[in-house]
């Protein structure tokens, strides 16, 4: 463990460099913070968090998506926006991309179900229309 100890920490810049650095996060996993293994830990994992949210980012999920996959988590389907997005037909314009959110709509959300309102203020994508045969 020394020997890993005394390597140079450098920048991961390929997808060895990425590969060799979980290895050893995997190898130091656990160790006790304050302690030399635990601070080449914390290093090596902001080093590791970086390359990934370079070379991996992930998108935020469309508005309408996220309530949709919220409800489902919860158990609920779409009477429980009743009240925290309107009546009935302004859930289902909402719900179906004919009304944008609002910025209450958001607060409400937010509130009630945790989504966060990063999430909630993203345009929502246009669902493609089918086309009759």
């Amino acid at each position: 463990m020394l020997e890993r100890l005394s390597m140079q920490i450098r920048p991961i810049r390929t997808q060895r460099d990425y590969e060799e650095a979980l290895r050893e996060i995997e190898c130091l996993w656990g160790a006790d913070e304050g302690t030399s293994e635990g601070d080449r830990l914390d290093v090596l994992t902001t080093l590791v968090e970086a390359y990934e949210d370079k070379h991996f980012p992930i998108d935020m999920p469309d508005p309408i998506e996220a309530i949709r996959f919220r409800l489902e988590q919860q158990g609920l389907d779409h009477h429980a926006l009743l009240g925290v997005l309107g009546g009935r037909s302004r859930v289902y314009e909402v719900m179906h991309h004919k009304r944008a959110l609002s910025l209450e709509m958001i607060r409400r959300l937010n509130e009630r179900f945790g989504i966060p309102a990063e999430v909630l203020i993203r345009p929502a994508r246009a669902r493609r229309r089918r086309r009759a045969a």
